[in-house]
């Protein structure tokens, strides 16, 4: 019983969704919207699209909260998750999704939340370390990386614990910038320096 009730819940959120997006469609017109982000591939252009569409009607916010709903019904729902990401599932299948983009929802989701994020001048920075940090060392980082924002700008910082670093930090900047300064990378590049000597 629960599988039928989350398959009529994947069904009626995947009939809304293109719905949804369509209802942002505008008209050409001469009002240019400023991305604040390049983003690439096909949920780059998906996404990109939907903020400008979103920002010409002034309904940014709402846009963010819609997408931010449905990611959390596919993220607490299995069998929704499954049915989005399985490649084998037939386009019949999936016939309600137009343009066979239903695989990237979750993608394009993310994207369009990194759009988000970089139009309000937030920088998010995730400090990878072997265990949790304290808040005096955190708010230090947070201090020294500061000096390198723009005016305007503003440092969201979050603490991901992965043990498999040894020791060090692990500084990620953005979507693009990564600063190793972990134990397991100098080994590595020590490891690469004897191994070619030999």
């Amino acid at each position: 019983m629960a599988s039928f009730t989350s398959f009529n819940l994947a069904k009626q959120l995947l009939t809304s969704v293109p719905k949804l997006a369509r209802s942002y469609a505008t008209p050409a017109s001469t009002k240019t919207v400023k991305v604040p982000l390049t983003l690439y591939g096909i949920e780059g252009r998906y996404a990109t699209a939907l903020f400008g569409a979103a920002s010409k009607q002034q309904t940014l916010e709402k846009v963010e909260t819609e997408l931010n709903k449905i990611k959390t019904v596919i993220d607490k729902d299995s069998i929704i998750r499954n049915f989005l990401e399985d490649p084998s599932l037939s386009r019949q299948v999936k016939k309600t999704a137009e343009n066979g983009r239903l695989g990237i929802t979750t993608k394009i989701i993310n994207s369009f939340q990194s759009l988000m994020t970089a139009n309000r001048g937030e920088v998010p920075v995730t400090i990878v370390s072997v265990k949790e940090l304290d808040s005096n060392i955190l708010r230090r980082l947070e201090k020294s990386l500061a000096k390198f924002l723009d005016p305007g700008q503003k440092l969201i910082v979050t603490n991901k614990v992965n043990p498999s670093i040894l020791g060090g930090l692990v500084v990620e900047i953005g979507n693009d910038k990564t600063i190793d300064l972990s134990v397991s990378s100098k080994l590595a590049k020590l490891n690469k320096l004897l191994t070619d000597a030999v």
